[in-house]
């Protein structure tokens, strides 16, 4: 009965452990999506092909051009001894330089000395290149040298018609005391404040010149430009 007793334990311990080792099915995993696998990440408009959503200038073209007519161009009236004297359309921000180059360039021997190369160009100004105040532009009349009447002096009877007034922006001090009321002082403070300012935009900021009065300004006004 012993005997049994011990072969019966044996038989179920040698039962478990067979049971315990037995193999066992196992199951593969699932393939997980590659939308859940990985965030949802924006397009990139460089490698996709999508147009840019924020516009880009080309290259060369500075970032604004802002001008006078609000749409990024200025118009200025290039007059004297150059090639091709008239009216330029120029990118704002345009210098006299550019506006030279753009008519043709200055002509041989042309004294372009109190010609401020670098100044700003203003929207509607005009740019006279080599020309002495008080000299009558040509195509300013509207019949010069009609009728026999001969060419004399700017303003004076029987004259070829109205002069070029005189640019504030170009002049010279030499020049600027040709004008009423206007010495070695007072043209140095024209030429003061242009400097400060990068040019005369308009006749009246004449008045902030220091020793410009309103009598003074009064007859200044009808014989220059800016």
């Amino acid at each position: 009965m012993v005997l049994g007793v011990v072969l019966l334990a044996a038989l179920a311990v040698a039962t478990v452990h067979f049971w315990s080792v037995r193999p066992q099915p196992v199951r593969a995993p699932e393939p997980v999506a590659d939308e859940a696998a990985a965030p949802a990440l924006s397009p990139d408009p460089l490698r996709s092909g999508a147009p840019d959503p924020v516009p880009r200038p080309a290259a060369g073209e500075p970032p604004s051009a802002g001008g006078g007519n609000g749409s990024g161009q200025i118009v200025v009236d290039v007059t004297g001894k150059v090639h091709r004297p008239g009216v330029r359309r120029l990118p704002a921000g345009s210098r006299v330089e550019d506006a030279l180059e753009a008519a043709g360039g200055v002509r041989a021997g042309t004294d372009v000395t109190g010609l401020n190369r670098a100044r700003l160009l203003v929207d509607g100004e005009q740019v006279a290149v080599g020309l002495p105040p008080g000299l009558p532009v040509a195509g300013a009349t509207g019949a010069a040298g009609g009728g026999g009447v001969g060419a004399g002096p700017a303003g004076a009877p029987g004259g070829a018609g109205p002069s070029v007034p005189l640019s504030l922006n170009s002049a010279t001090a030499e020049q600027l005391e040709t004008l009423p009321g206007v010495g070695p002082v007072l043209a140095q403070h024209m030429i003061d404040y242009r400097t400060e300012n990068n040019g005369f935009r308009s006749v009246d900021e004449l008045r902030q010149v220091n020793g410009i009065g309103d009598r003074r300004f009064a007859d200044l006004r009808p014989l220059v430009r800016p």
